[in-house]
């Protein structure tokens, strides 16, 4: 499954993948994901988000009663350049643990689904889960349609050019309301696992983080025949704003960061007339978050104040603190080994599995209002994430196969 999926959308040059919501690499890899499925004897199928689902025991959603389904799954885009097991790495283990179970005989008391969420990364449209925030509510139909890529493209305009019907898209209640569990398991996006000697881990929380435009609307000129006293410079009110943003996060203990800018005309030669920068900020709790974000706008506006540059910010997408349900947490700890070290049914554990938390977003942080969610992190020996250096031994992503397939056999299985 792996050599499979390894070449789509990989950029020759910088080594990374290019997998953005409803572009070539993404159908091809929505076309290996339904392969996946149907070799597998599962039903295939396609929500009116785009998300895709496998099922066994099910044909379709409507056939599972309330709150039966154990769903496990992740997500295949990619950011610009990410790396080849941020989201991947949890779609094909899930594919692989359902191969796990099957070898073990295990037979299976509840539907069973495998998901591949659309535009986790939100690398082409500016929102992060776009596929589950509509599932679960969480951003309307209205503000999806409304969505542009940075050639002008709309959310729906790029759907009907994949061949998917955006019409419907919107909030789906009633299949998540089938939902009884579901387990993401995911690359660790640092070294927590790596510094603690744990090849698999399990998440407490997700931390709380939003995304930020910042607009710096100055004034047009020459470069070289305006005076520097005569200037309304937004490149210089947008270069403070980000140092302001580092030094406000390192006092705060939190994580800022400027990591796309556009400029307006972008010329060599030209003084800018607008900057726009996406601020991507996390805490671990929300009134840290709030007051560093906070200290950034004001230092924006009043270097912009200085520079004679309008500052106007728009908060893009935000995401609460998420606190995994402890119960469905506490299930994974003892269907892995639990407190005394026992392993689990797949073996070979000599001691608890840590719980860690994370300032990543993911699919499981946006369906956690609504469904029981828990997720287990692969340890990452570098840290290195959304980069093609990233990485996971083998040895490690096997034994996350087996620890999914643990759980899963735990929640779903007779």
């Amino acid at each position: 499954m792996w050599e499979e999926l390894r070449p789509i959308g990989r950029d020759s040059s910088s080594g990374g993948y290019r997998r953005h919501a409803w572009n070539g690499a993404d159908t091809d890899c929505r076309a290996w994901f339904r392969a996946q499925a149907e070799a597998r004897g599962l039903a295939y199928e396609l929500d009116r988000n785009g998300n895709q689902w496998a099922w066994l025991g099910a044909t379709t959603y409507r056939d599972v009663a309330a709150g039966d389904a154990v769903v496990t799954g992740s997500h295949l885009d990619s950011v610009p350049d990410g790396g080849a097991f941020d989201g991947p790495l949890g779609v094909v283990s899930s594919f692989a643990a359902l191969d796990e179970l099957r070898r073990r005989g295990a037979e299976f008391g509840k539907p069973l689904a495998i998901v591949n969420f659309g535009d986790e990364e939100g690398a082409r449209f500016g929102v992060a889960c776009v596929g589950s925030r509509l599932t679960a509510g969480a951003l309307t139909a209205e503000a999806a349609h409304a969505l542009r890529d940075a050639d002008g493209v709309t959310l729906p305009q790029a759907m009907e050019r994949a061949g998917h019907d955006p019409a419907a898209i919107g909030p789906d209640p009633d299949r998540l309301a089938r939902i009884g569990a579901f387990v993401e398991l995911h690359v660790e996006q640092g070294r927590a696992l790596d510094l603690s000697g744990d090849p698999v881990g399990i998440a407490s929380a997700i931390w709380p983080h939003g995304r930020w435009r910042f607009d710096f609307h100055g004034e047009a000129n020459h470069a070289g025949t305006t005076r520097l006293e005569d200037r309304h410079d937004p490149m210089l009110t947008y270069a403070e704003t980000v140092l302001a943003a580092r030094e406000r996060a390192r006092l705060a203990g939190a994580l800022a960061t400027f990591g796309k800018v556009s400029v307006v005309p972008n010329g060599v030669n030209a003084i800018p007339s607008l900057v726009r920068g996406w601020l991507d900020s996390r805490a671990a709790d929300q009134d840290t978050l709030d007051r560093v974000v906070q200290e950034i706008e004001r230092a924006a506006a009043e270097r912009g104040a200085r520079d004679g540059v309008d500052v106007r910010v728009v908060r893009e997408s935000f995401s609460p603190v998420v606190e995994f349900r402890h119960a469905l947490r506490d299930e994974l700890r003892a269907l892995l080994g639990g407190a005394d070290g026992a392993g689990g049914k797949g073996g070979g554990r000599a001691r608890p599995v840590p719980v860690l938390g994370t300032g990543a977003g993911h699919d499981a942080g946006i369906l956690s209002g609504t469904v029981p969610t828990a997720m287990l992190f692969v340890r990452n020996p570098t840290g290195v994430s959304h980069s093609p250096a990233e990485s996971a031994a083998e040895d490690d992503c096997v034994a996350g196969v087996t620890a999914l397939a643990d759980v899963l056999e735990g929640l779903a299985c007779t």
